[in-house]
Formats: structure tokens, sequence, C-alpha cells
């Protein structure tokens, strides 16, 4: 059984940085599939965040570019989410991704507020 585990989500003022992890176990061999990062506010459907290819390379949706980046340690079965000027719109729970076998997460909340 694979598991997708998130965590590092919490509350954090505007501008402020946190970094989410997400720990891949069970049978599935990390490091050769894409992940994805994905968030929902509440009411709203599931967005795209960001995007990792098996060799590393990332993409991001527009409203994140240049204040997000997305990682992935292949030794560790582990990806990365770190979010600089954080801002009141990007709180939502956010959910990591295995796009090929549509595995997901339970999501972590991150909440961005004065």
């Amino acid at each position: 059984q694979v598991q997708l585990v998130e965590s590092g989500g919490g509350l954090v003022q505007p501008g402020g940085s946190l970094r989410l992890s997400c720990a891949v176990s069970g049978n599935f061999i990390f490091s050769h599939y894409p992940l994805a990062w994905y968030r929902q506010a509440l009411g709203r459907q599931r967005d795209l965040v960001a995007t990792i290819s098996s060799s590393g390379t990332p993409n991001y949706v527009e409203s994140v570019k240049g204040r997000f980046t997305i990682s992935r340690d292949n030794a560790k079965k582990t990806m990365y989410l770190q979010m600089h000027s954080l801002k009141p719109e990007d709180t939502a729970v956010y959910y990591c991704h295995a796009p090929r076998q549509n595995y997901w997460g339970q999501g972590t909340q991150v909440t961005v507020s004065s």
C-alpha cells in the first residue's frame, strides 16, 4: 500500500514562510515518477500549484512563481514545497499527488493571517 503523508502546514503571518513535506512510503518507485502539489481553499475546487518531473524539472502556476519552490529528494522519498512571501490567498489545504497513479495525501492546512 502506498501512502503520501504531508506535513509542515500551520498558521503564518502574511509575508512569512513555510516548508511543506510529502513523504512517500510503500510499493512506489519514487524516483521514477512526476509529483505535484495541489491546494484547495474552503468552498473552492482543488487547484494545481506546482509539478516536478522525475528528473527534477519544476513547473509552477503563475500565482506562485517566484515565491514557491518545489523540490524532491529521491533518496528520502520526499517532496517539498518551500513557500515564501505568503499571502492570505494562499490559505488552503495543500495536497501532494502522484498523477500517474492518482495517489493523494491527506492534506496539510496552511493558514496565512495576521
